[in-house]
């Protein structure tokens, strides 16, 4: 992660900066005003979007240049179809990417702890990022912390926001970072999460109105003047 001065993020330096039309996550994203390399990790497919499609839609419309490195570590080949559409529908046309689809097994991830390990080193190795997207350390889904858990073992000098998934589980927290977004950019979340995870349909939980309903939550919790947001959970920034 690049360290931003106190002059760049500074209350004084951050209302100039607004004055200019430059956003929060402008100056989150890179402190040079460089479009960022952004790593969004999902245990599953449709983690990814379920958790933060919305705010790369954002990002990506406010920092169109930005290179994105999209891993899925799991799933069948009908899944990484799936991951792999949705990913290039979410990221458009002009956005230099990576789409990676590992084949570790759904369910048992903690028994393949050594595997997925050297998976993330794998991915160390060939990419530099400025932002992550992870999943949550206290998610109550055994994948999703041990991705949460190699993210921050891998990645010690970076932003990191961990993302939540709804579940049966009921394991919604109390996040300290939003995302605000506009209506326009959470029905297209969800018209992409709804067109392309065919095999999900069947769930009980993947319902448009529950998307919706988490993205409104967060937006009330955000004040967001768009009612909708998404939450995250930062453990660490360097200013």
């Amino acid at each position: 992660m690049r360290a931003l001065s106190f002059d760049q993020v500074g209350r004084p330096a951050l209302d100039a900066r607004a004055q200019a039309g430059e956003t929060p996550l402008d100056i989150l994203a890179q402190g040079d005003g460089q479009s960022p390399n952004i790593l969004v990790l999902g245990a599953h497919a449709d983690d990814i979007e379920i958790g933060c499609g919305g705010s790369l839609l954002r990002l990506l419309a406010e920092h169109p240049h930005s290179a994105v490195h999209w891993v899925v570590l799991s799933g069948s080949e009908a899944r990484a179809e799936e991951a792999r559409a949705s990913a290039n529908d979410l990221l458009g046309a002009g956005t230099q990417r990576e789409i990676v689809c590992g084949g570790f097994r759904d369910g048992f991830f903690p028994y393949q702890g050594a595997e997925i390990k050297d998976f993330f080193e794998g991915v160390k190795s060939c990419f530099t990022p400025d932002i992550i997207f992870t999943h949550r350390r206290d998610d109550a889904h055994q994948d999703h912390r041990l991705i949460a858990e190699l993210t921050w073992n891998t990645f010690r000098d970076h932003l990191i926001f961990e993302y939540e998934i709804p579940k049966y589980d009921g394991d919604l927290g109390q996040p300290n970072v939003f995302i605000r977004l506009s209506e326009e950019t959470c029905e297209r979340k969800v018209a992409i999460l709804m067109r392309h995870f065919a095999t999900q349909r069947n769930k009980h939980w993947f319902t448009d109105d529950l998307f919706f309903g988490l993205l409104r939550l967060r937006g009330m919790e955000a004040n967001s003047p768009t009612t909708y947001a998404e939450g995250f959970y930062c453990r660490k920034v360097v200013i």
